[in-house]
């Protein structure tokens, strides 16, 4: 039988063994070796891969693998974010005023142009996503992790993804990629049926002249000349989507030659210029377009969005336009 001492230097030997233990498990935990960089730029961190190394505009910056209060400055790609089913905490008025966010937005809080920081400081997020070239990027970073993104850098595709292996949601990304496809494939035999050969343009009116959009730049460019490879006139080809830049500028006394027989065209949001200036015009009324009822009007405050859930919206309205 062992004496009551026994069972003491037992008890001493168990603890110290359990402590070791744990002492051990902290250390292994502390110490997780690190996967190499995955794609995109993205560098697991952490022992439970807490935080990721993103590969932004503007630099390496390390972000939460599961950012729960995310603030998107950069208006363009609010729709990325509630695409992956992530709400933003605030964003810009321009985005919130975006039609084709209505019933997706509500609660988010309304930055107005997002300059103010002590706005964006009140909100605590754990992210922020702005755009390149961002006057208060410095300010931005010393509130929360930052991320800068070059505009058009990427398609939209590519950008999806990217945003998804951002914020851990890479299979939701990836299932909006495919059922996004299934769409084109279904809609682009009808529309291509009913255009054929001819012509289709994107016009914008504003302060200096016109807008003639291309491919990457907004108002169901992406679809149109990207997914359906509609034909665009020669010089909106050669300008605006042979050069890459995605749009060009051009007088009212050019019209005829950037008009398509199929229109599509808004004012342009950006200057309070008033369109009548190129719509009452005898230039205008004399487009073959024009005379054929082949012009379709695009909401101006939704036409230059190009994200997953302003894509849908525009495919469903430029798929009834031109298969009417």
């Amino acid at each position: 039988m062992k004496s009551r001492n026994d069972h003491h230097i037992w008890n001493i030997y168990l603890i110290r063994s359990l402590i070791l233990l744990m002492g051990l498990l902290t250390a292994c935990g502390a110490n997780t070796v690190q996967p190499s960089g995955s794609a995109g730029g993205a560098e697991s961190a952490g022992a439970e891969g807490e935080t990721i190394l993103y590969q932004a505009a503007n630099g390496e910056v390390r972000i939460p693998q599961h950012p729960e209060r995310v603030v998107v400055l950069a208006d363009s790609y609010v729709g990325y974010f509630l695409a992956l089913g992530i709400k933003p905490v605030g964003v810009t008025d321009n985005a919130l005023q975006n039609p084709y966010f209505q019933g997706l937005t509500d609660g988010i809080v309304n930055l107005g142009d997002g300059k103010s920081v002590e706005q964006i400081l009140e909100l605590q997020p754990d992210l922020i996503v702005t755009f390149s070239g961002e006057e208060n990027l410095e300010k931005l970073e010393k509130i929360a992790p930052t991320v800068a993104i070059e505009y058009g850098k990427v398609d939209y595709r590519e950008q999806l993804r990217e945003f998804g292996r951002m914020t851990g949601r890479e299979e939701q990304a990836n299932a909006w990629i495919a059922e996004w496809d299934r769409k084109l494939a279904e809609q682009k035999p009808k529309v291509v049926a009913a255009v054929g050969e001819q012509t289709v343009s994107i016009l914008s009116p504003y302060a200096k002249g016109i807008y003639a959009y291309g491919h990457n730049y907004g108002r169901g460019g992406e679809i149109i000349y990207g997914e359906f490879q509609l034909k665009a006139p020669e010089l909106v080809q050669k300008e605006a989507i042979d050069s890459g830049q995605g749009w060009a500028s051009l007088s009212l006394e050019r019209l005829p030659d950037y008009a398509g027989d199929y229109i599509f065209t808004c004012r342009w949001a950006g200057d309070d210029a008033d369109p009548s200036v190129v719509y009452d015009s005898s230039i205008w009324k004399g487009l073959p377009a024009v005379k054929n009822n082949r012009v379709f009007q695009l909401d101006p405050t939704a036409a230059y969005f190009n994200d997953p859930v302003s894509l849908e919206k525009h495919l469903e309205f430029i798929v009834e336009k031109l298969t009417q």
